[in-house]
């Protein structure tokens, strides 16, 4: 619910899961991916918080993450329109779960042909319109 000091944002962060995955592994996909946004848009995160003994914890992102689900051909769909629309997508693929590092995390992705990647996970941050577009036919995840 809208209060009138709800902000209002005018990007989105979304993240598509496919539908079929593990709950640890759509857990463990979404971390993945929204690492990478966080990554590139540094403007995306807050100020570091503090409770009332003055402890210090770490800085969030400042705005929510949309969690969606849908079938596999909805990511190779979803990657097509970020593309089409000047948004560099995080990509998570299925070999992932089987690479022991971030070399070979990047070496398997590079191996495959984008339209080819088995994707299990794809993220976008941009304007709310575009991000919409790009996700359009996903659900919210569970």
């Amino acid at each position: 619910m809208d209060t009138p000091d709800a902000p209002r944002w005018a990007t989105k962060i979304a993240v598509l899961l496919r539908e079929d995955l593990a709950p640890w592994q759509s857990l463990n996909v979404t971390a993945f991916l929204v690492s990478g946004i966080t990554a590139t848009g540094p403007e995306l995160v807050g100020e570091p918080y503090q409770d009332a003994d003055d402890t210090g914890y770490l800085p969030m992102l400042r705005q929510p993450v949309l969690v969606l689900a849908g079938p596999a051909e909805l990511l190779r769909t979803a990657r097509t329109r970020a593309l089409e629309r000047s948004l560099t997508p995080a990509v998570f693929t299925a070999e992932l779960f089987s690479t022991p590092g971030d070399v070979q995390n990047r070496a398997a992705v590079r191996a495959v042909v984008g339209a080819d990647l088995d994707l299990v996970g794809l993220a976008v941050h941009g304007p709310k319109n575009a991000v919409d577009k790009v996700m359009k036919g996903a659900r919210m995840h569970p």
